[in-house]
């Protein structure tokens, strides 16, 4: 068994591109009621603010009231089919909601008018109606906002939405990762944006290897607009390695994106975006013979695990054992593995291949919302730079809380290794760290 090399490329999962931001508690809230067996909890309810990575701000509902937010936890924007959204029939309408509500309808006079709300919103009525609505189809729990103008946004907002489609990603790559031989364009590796158009930075080590991002015509590339292709050009007479492209844009972030942390911390989706910065990487594997992998990984909440995509441009086999079970991977073919894993389960996982090969995953398993009466029992909401809400029901003393949502429950993070095979020269190695996790 090992662990992750220095050279290992690091990675989430979730992350293939977008937008990284690091959450900073709730700015704009009002109060409600979650309404349990056990009693009745008053918690918090509203907007959360986020710095982007590189510059921009960003504004969240939750979509995961069980679960506590973590102090200055890194968030990355995702596909809902990596978070609990995936397999929530009514995911479209917590879209709608965002679409037709605040801060997407900042004309508080307006909205009151068509929710039907007497004496106007306050922008702290608007955000607390909006998020309890929300909470209704993400969590499916009894919440009713505590002031009579939110709780009259909410039920608007609840009996009039309607089912719209995921938005598209604010960048990435299609795949982000390849391989081949020296003296090939490796790729194509497709742009995807809504951004006007991205730039392009080369490898590095560029200068020195001689690898050159090029199209289709071989001519070099230093931007591309949306459906662009990019290929890895390597020297003929380059040694086997690796190398990794970077592009990246300023633009918002369609709204109704899911924002999922690197650690333990409540699920969010975007409720606004200014012009912010994002980004996404895409890396390439060459080599001489043998077996040539490109990994990519994804979470899938679907089949609750992780989704590992091997491809092998090589003229052997790529061979590896994951789980118990010898996989091949023949020349020129691709297969996806799923890694099942636990609920809240923390992952760590080094894949090793032939020529020094490496490339590291890591991550939190986040698929569900729900939790049992005995979780419940405790939840306290809490802020980081507000004073925290009154409670209804039992209180907690923990002080770590950023917003919304807590629970008494820690989860137990299994520790699980896997271990190395060598067939033919290439391995893998997965490693699954234990990680423990305190909450609530």
């Amino acid at each position: 068994m090992a662990g992750a090399g220095t050279a290992a490329a690091d990675g989430t999962a979730r992350s293939q591109g977008g937008a990284t931001a690091t959450i900073g508690g709730l700015k704009t809230y009002g109060a409600a009621v979650v309404h349990a067996d056990s009693g009745d909890q008053e918690i918090s309810a509203g907007l959360f603010e986020m710095s982007v990575d590189g510059g921009g701000t960003l504004q969240t509902y939750c979509v995961d009231i069980h679960n506590p937010t973590q102090r200055d936890a890194k968030y990355h924007e995702t596909s809902w089919s990596g978070t609990s959204l995936g397999a929530n029939k009514d995911a479209g309408k917590i879209r709608w909601i965002l679409q037709n509500s605040y801060p997407q309808v900042n004309d508080l006079a307006a909205l009151a008018g068509k929710a039907g709300v007497k004496g106007g919103l306050t922008e702290q009525d608007a955000a607390a109606g909006t998020q309890v609505a929300i909470w209704r189809y993400s969590d499916g729990v009894d919440v009713d906002a505590v002031d009579p103008q939110a709780e009259k946004l909410a039920e608007y907002l609840e009996q009039n939405a309607r089912a719209v489609a995921e938005p598209q990603a604010s960048l990435t790559l299609d795949p982000p990762a390849v391989s081949g031989h020296p003296g090939e364009r490796l790729g194509p590796v497709t742009v995807h944006t809504n951004a006007g158009s991205v730039t392009v930075t080369p490898p590095a080590d560029a200068a020195t290897s001689g690898v050159r991002i090029v199209d289709k015509d071989g001519k070099a590339v230093t931007s591309a607009a949306d459906g662009g292709q990019v290929f890895f050009e390597v020297p003929e007479k380059a040694a086997d390695g690796q190398a990794e492209l970077i592009v990246q844009a300023s633009t918002t972030v369609p709204v109704g994106r899911a924002f999922a942390a690197e650690s333990r911390s409540q699920t969010q989706i975007l409720a606004g975006s200014s012009e912010s910065t994002v980004s996404a990487t895409a890396s390439a594997t060459w080599a001489g013979t043998g077996a040539i992998p490109a990994l990519s990984a994804a979470e899938n909440c679907d089949k609750g695990g992780v989704d590992i995509t091997a491809a092998n441009e090589g003229d052997a086999p790529f061979t590896f054992e994951l789980l118990g079970i010898e996989y091949s991977i023949p020349a020129g073919e691709s297969r996806t593995v799923t890694i099942p894993l636990q609920e809240d389960q923390a992952y760590d996982f080094t894949i090793q291949g032939p020529g020094g090969f490496e490339q590291r995953f890591t991550g939190v398993l986040d698929c569900m919302t729900q939790a049992t009466e005995a979780d419940q029992v405790g939840t306290v909401t809490q802020t980081v730079s507000e004073p925290s809400p009154a409670t209804v029901g039992t209180t907690s003393d923990d002080t770590n809380l950023a917003a919304t949502g807590g629970s008494t429950m820690t989860p137990l993070i299994a520790g699980i290794a896997i271990g190395l095979v060598l067939i033919g020269g290439a391995g893998l190695v997965l490693v699954r760290k234990k990680e423990a996790r305190t909450q609530g």
